[in-house]
């Protein structure tokens, strides 16, 4: 699957929204992609995650490990397509944390699964919860990075590069200009 077939499916599904957003990053940006709008369709998800599972045929990989909430979709999906185990990542107290009896056992080769990446932060943060079990994170996997081409150190595998927008909301031109914000993120809004 090529860039500009994701791309198709995320248009026509109405995923990729312009206007004036609070992304989850806390960054503000004048393009959102609302991955669920998508995921929502199994044969999408089925599809996309194949072509992620993919791009790390041969990897020596023992889990799947994705952020909640985005994350859990894909990364259960490229899961199965790898027929692998997948766990996911829960905020509680500002940290994601494994919850709900979930386990990376010590010396298990993770792959990081995400819908998006903005900032990283939601990766680095999975990453570090993986090493903290004694696992080592061996790759990443994600539907979309937007802006630059970011290295967590690992092999990656993105399908599609979004240019957007994005800046702190103290230098935001939209904020300056008036343009509501909206707050579409599962950590600010609908």
């Amino acid at each position: 699957m090529n860039p500009a077939e994701v791309m198709e499916i995320f248009e026509r599904e109405g995923a990729v929204q312009k206007g004036h957003f609070l992304l989850t990053s806390g960054l503000h940006s004048d393009t959102y992609v609302q991955c669920a709008k998508v995921l929502q369709y199994p044969h999408l998800a089925e599809s996309l995650a194949g072509a992620l599972a993919k791009g790390f045929e041969g990897a020596d990989i023992d889990l799947i490990a994705s952020p909640a909430l985005g994350g859990i979709i894909i990364g259960y999906m490229v899961a199965l397509s790898m027929g692998k185990r997948m766990v996911f990542a829960e905020r509680k107290e500002g940290r994601l944390t494994l919850r709900r009896g979930q386990t990376i056992h010590g010396g298990a080769r993770v792959l990081v699964v995400e819908d998006v990446i903005t900032t990283g932060g939601s990766v680095n943060e999975v990453m570090e919860l993986v090493r903290e079990a004694g696992g080592e994170a061996c790759g990443l996997a994600a539907l979309i990075e937007r802006g630059g081409d970011r290295d967590f150190g690992v092999p990656k595998k993105v399908l599609l590069k979004l240019e957007a927008n994005a800046w702190d909301p103290a230098e935001c031109p939209l904020c300056r200009d008036g343009v509501e914000l909206e707050t579409p993120g599962s950590r600010y809004g609908g």
